[in-house]
């Protein structure tokens, strides 16, 4: 039903679009007969309303694939650079939060887990919306921070790194078997402040996927009944992706992007200092307000490379 509102929804906009379109064509053609120039502003304002309207509906087709209409599962790890990089982290994790509230997602944080001095070693996310797991995939990758460290008591320039994994909300009807007797189960108390909703008894439940070495906690939710059937769906879109890029490998069609947390690996660099600028190694696309991006403001980005992966 969800998957029909939505279909309808896309071609009740595309008819209204070509509604708009032919009644401005009418309009021009009426404007030519009668020479009245006069309806010259009025059409070149339309004019510009439709065109960038149609920009928007052209980009909505780069969300071809399977689960681009899905919800994201956004999870965050901390990387070389000690506690520089967990603070990076959570400066990720803060950008993502703020750039889903910005588009009309509803975000939750399903695990966080705290750095010892400042920042955290690792978090994860479900962005919930339309279209938010196409929107969000490109962002698997390492991202490089280099700045004047606010840890380092001479205040010296440190380059920090964390990873981004992006998996899609797999639906209940994707098969993907898990065998009771290859997962462990472990139950704990909750961590850090992690929001109103993180419990502090111990509800929290982190599961082992002993054939694969995948291992998925959360500690969001106020049973620890809810937090295991989380904890098993984002199992199973770990195991659904972890299957997907085995297929990807063999047949040479990707670069695997999550070899290392480090140098030589990041996806896109954030340089705070000795001067200003965001720059996507992919795609090249910069942006000199490291500050906006870092507030959420990431669109830019996000669709530059969506156009290059479907180019």
């Amino acid at each position: 039903m969800r998957k029909l509102a939505q279909l309808r929804s896309t071609i009740d906009g595309w008819v209204d679009f070509q509604s708009r379109v032919l009644s401005t064509i009418d309009l021009v053609d009426m404007a030519i007969d009668s020479e009245d120039f006069s309806l010259e502003s009025e059409i070149a304002q339309e004019a510009e309303i439709l065109f960038e309207d149609f920009q928007a509906r052209e980009f909505q087709l780069v969300f071809s694939g399977e689960y681009d209409d899905h919800s994201a599962i956004l999870a965050i790890h901390a990387g070389a650079g000690g506690t520089d990089s967990q603070d990076w982290t959570e400066m990720l994790l803060r950008m993502y939060t703020r750039w889903g509230d910005q588009n009309g997602y509803k975000t939750q944080i399903l695990d966080l887990s705290e750095g010892e001095e400042a920042g955290i070693k690792s978090a994860t996310i479900e962005i919930s919306g339309p279209n938010a797991y196409g929107y969000a995939k490109t962002e698997s990758g390492v991202h490089r921070l280099v700045r004047l460290s606010p840890f380092d008591s001479s205040h010296a320039r440190h380059t920090s790194f964390a990873l981004v994994e992006v998996l899609p909300e797999v639906d209940n009807d994707v098969e993907v078997q898990i065998n009771a007797d290859d997962i462990e189960m472990d139950v704990f108390r909750a961590s850090g402040a992690g929001g109103q909703s993180v419990q502090k008894n111990s509800t929290a439940v982190r599961i082992r996927h002993l054939p694969s070495g995948l291992v998925v906690s959360c500690q969001n939710e106020r049973s620890q009944h809810k937090n295991k059937e989380t904890c098993m769906n984002m199992l199973k879109a770990r195991l659904y992706e972890f299957e997907l890029q085995k297929k990807e490998k063999e047949s040479s069609k990707i670069e695997n992007n999550k070899s290392d947390i480090g140098w030589g690996h990041q996806i896109r660099s954030y340089v705070l200092h000795p001067y200003r600028m965001v720059k996507d190694n992919r795609t090249n696309y910069e942006n000199s307000n490291p500050d906006k991006v870092l507030d959420g403001d990431i669109d830019s980005f996000l669709e530059s490379s969506l156009y290059k992966i479907n180019a």
